[in-house]
């Protein structure tokens, strides 16, 4: 819901400063790649969430059965999360506008303190010592 939020705040902005417009060389691959790595991350981090039987339910983390740490979660400790920012800069690069860039600052500043930041305190106090470790080892974003 906060993606779309924001992806509406993009186009807010984009449509009410449609002077700060800029032409962006090879935009469509660009969206294209961004989009791809999105969906690439989304699907992945589901998926190893379901190879591992655990919740990925970002409203009830303390329904977690284990700590996943396969597929993209060897490099982010929140994929799913990432997966949306790229699709959000994605949809950026589309209104060729660099204002539209507030809407990405304010899903992850968002999503790091309200929704990260809650999970991993959970994880933290169910886990212990192995969730302490994978956070000293594996970084929030990239």
């Amino acid at each position: 819901m906060i993606a779309l939020i924001c992806a509406a705040l993009a186009w807010i902005l984009a449509h009410l400063t449609p002077g700060l417009s800029y032409l962006v060389p090879a935009r469509i691959p660009i969206i294209v790649l961004l989009v791809l790595i999105g969906l690439a991350l989304d699907i992945s981090g589901l998926m190893s969430f379901r190879k591992a039987k655990t919740t990925f339910n970002p409203l009830a983390p303390g329904r977690s059965k284990s700590i996943v740490q396969n597929g993209p979660y060897q490099f982010t400790r929140n994929p799913m999360y990432l997966g949306m920012f790229f699709n959000l800069l994605g949809l950026c690069v589309y209104f060729e506008n660099p204002l539209t860039l507030v809407a990405v600052v304010v899903f992850v500043a968002y999503i790091t303190r309200f929704q990260i930041i809650p999970e991993e305190r959970i994880l933290l106090a169910k886990f212990g010592d192995s969730y302490a470790q994978y956070t000293r080892s594996v970084r929030r974003w990239l």
